[in-house]
């Protein structure tokens, strides 16, 4: 199969430009779209009550293109309207499992650094969802890749274990679930919990939404291996594309605004890896014709 799509940033709807990308061909769609009307000076804003039928064509196309064993996931947030949670992204949820998708997993991201804040009926926000889907529950998924210290927790706990604790403890609420808290004697490192804990980005590269390095990092570490192929449609400056070309992985950036594929463009110049192409402008990616709605 030719793979002289791989490695690009392309400017132009994710929607149409995937239009060019073989079947079958992805291993991990890794993005965060713009949320419900928000980021309007650069993307026009979605409403929320459309934004499901907004994004479902470029989920139809995100399917095509992603393997069987492949992996999407998603980072979006519910945004208040008129006093309260807008339902828009349990709605798109909902649609995603209509069209076959597998809602698979749901990791909170955690962000360290929030500033304080209060408003009259809330706090401020301080997490992020997200979203893993998949299309077949067998999947690829490296575990051991983004495994953790075991903690100070071990050194009191594992030393003065009790006979319960050396067996299986069946749960007292008759889940069927139980534990051997003697199984990790000796381990130095534990799989981590679905709470993702970053700061954001400091520095946003000049981008409305810019989220660090380190978040695709851990998806890409645990989704894929060398030369995998990592898609964003949303790439924004380029920060998946940067850290996939960084880990050996090839890629796939997409962006409807022209600013910010200029600034991936330089972002992945930088990064000094052989064998790596970059796509021009083209008529077939216009902004004008193919922007982002």
């Amino acid at each position: 199969m030719a793979s002289d799509y791989l490695d690009r940033i392309y400017l132009g709807d994710c929607e149409q430009v995937l239009k060019e990308v073989p079947d079958n061909s992805v291993d991990l769609i890794f993005t965060s779209p713009p949320y419900a009307d928000q980021r309007r000076s650069t993307y026009g804003g979605v409403k929320p009550s459309e934004y499901v039928d907004w994004f479902m064509p470029k989920a139809a196309q995100f399917q095509r293109v992603l393997k069987p064993t492949g992996t999407f996931v998603l980072n979006i947030k519910e945004r208040v309207v008129n006093g309260e949670r807008h339902t828009y992204v349990i709605e798109l949820i909902l649609k995603m499992r209509q069209e076959g998708w597998l809602w698979t997993e749901e990791f909170m991201w955690h962000k360290k650094n929030s500033y304080p804040g209060k408003w009259p009926n809330r706090f401020r926000d301080s997490w992020e969802r997200l979203l893993q889907f998949n299309l077949q529950r067998k999947f690829n998924m490296y575990q051991e890749t983004v495994m953790v210290p075991v903690g100070d927790w071990a050194k009191n706990r594992l030393g003065n274990l009790s006979e319960t604790d050396k067996t299986r403890d069946e749960s007292k609420v008759g889940s069927g679930f139980g534990k051997n808290i003697s199984n990790w004697l000796g381990r130095d490192k534990v799989y981590p919990t679905n709470v993702i804990h970053m700061a954001t980005e400091c520095s946003n590269r000049n981008h409305s939404a810019a989220f660090p390095e380190q978040l695709p990092e851990w998806f890409i570490r645990l989704f894929t291996l060398e030369d995998d192929v990592v898609l964003d449609p949303f790439v924004g400056s380029g920060t998946t594309a940067v850290v996939a070309k960084i880990m050996k992985r090839r890629f796939i950036g997409i962006d409807s605004n022209e600013e910010y594929f200029e600034l991936a463009k330089d972002r992945l110049k930088a990064v000094q890896v052989p064998l790596f192409q970059l796509a021009e402008p083209s008529e077939d990616y216009d902004l004008g014709e193919s922007g982002t709605e």
